[in-house]
């Protein structure tokens, strides 16, 4: 029980990075473009784990990794920075931000596809409530249906990272937590180099400090550190149970875009804290096997 304890502070660890992710990326926005935002964030943070990989001499990814580290790629590297990018031209960093609290469910049903895991039916039915938690916050605060775009590229940002997360999970008990995003982000480096270059802006005389600080935020950060944690609390404490914490990532969030983008928090905030709280808690109890 001591290593799932552990798996839980660890993967706290890693909401706790992620939840800056989103005003961070609605800052960077200002001044980069969704595509090339995108992709320099991956080249900073895939360059910063080829000197990790290279530092701690790390031995390259057996041939039978290297689909589940492309999935991670694609997911968590590519797919869910540039959707949450375009999902930010349309929406605020706070609608955002509250989608994020589907990520639990999104995991868990990838961990049960992907990762062969079993957590008992109440793990499910706490799982589906935490979301519903989430989804009914979601109905109060929108009020135009111009959203629907930023809204369904969130969608498919949560289905390709909730894959991702789910793999790498997987992966993270024989590879290493920091390895697996680090050969991903490696595998990755060409291709986001290239897309790099192409989507380069012409000028950056109109880049502001803010601008700058918020890309190295996503790709140190979002891109690396945190995977670190997260995908370690995920190989030692279950993929579908610490997944559960990322219900609690949308509040983190919203406190930080309250701070940086001065967005406003309504009551309802606090009662679906107190709700979310308690589903992750009892979803904890039976995320096991009994």
């Amino acid at each position: 029980m001591r290593q799932e304890s552990q798996g839980w502070l660890n993967g706290l660890l890693g909401v706790l990075i992620f939840a800056g992710s989103l005003p961070a990326t609605r800052l960077a926005l200002a001044d980069f473009s969704p595509e090339f935002l995108t992709g320099a964030r991956a080249c900073i943070a895939g360059i910063l784990s080829l000197f990790m990989v290279l530092i701690f001499k790390q031995n390259k990814p057996q041939l039978m990794h290297y689909p589940s580290i492309a999935i991670v790629a694609l997911g968590a590297v590519f797919g869910f920075p540039f959707f949450t990018a375009l999902a930010l031209q349309y929406i605020s960093s706070a609608q955002s931000i509250v989608f994020i609290g589907l990520l639990p469910l999104s995991t868990a049903i990838f961990a049960v596809l992907r990762g062969k895991e079993h957590p008992q039916p109440k793990f499910w039915l706490f799982a589906v409530l935490g979301s519903a938690c989430i989804v009914y916050f979601i109905y109060l605060q929108t009020h135009s249906k111009n959203d629907l775009i930023g809204y369904l590229w969130m969608i498919c940002a949560i289905m390709v990272c909730g894959l991702a997360y789910a793999e790498g999970g997987k992966l993270s008990r024989t590879l290493g937590g920091w390895q697996v995003i680090a050969w991903a982000l490696i595998l990755s480096l060409p291709i986001m180099l290239i897309f790099t270059v192409f989507y380069l802006p012409k000028s950056f005389a109109h880049v502001q400090l803010s601008g700058i600080l918020s890309l190295l935020y996503v790709s140190i950060f979002s891109m690396f550190l945190g995977f670190v944690f997260w995908y370690k609390g995920l190989a030692q404490g279950g993929i579908a149970a610490v997944g559960q914490l990322q219900l609690l990532q949308p509040f983190f969030g919203f406190v930080l875009a309250a701070l940086f983008l001065h967005e406003t928090i309504h009551w309802q905030f606090v009662v679906i804290t107190l709700a979310v709280l308690c589903c992750v808690g009892f979803a904890k109890k039976y995320a096991y096997a009994a």
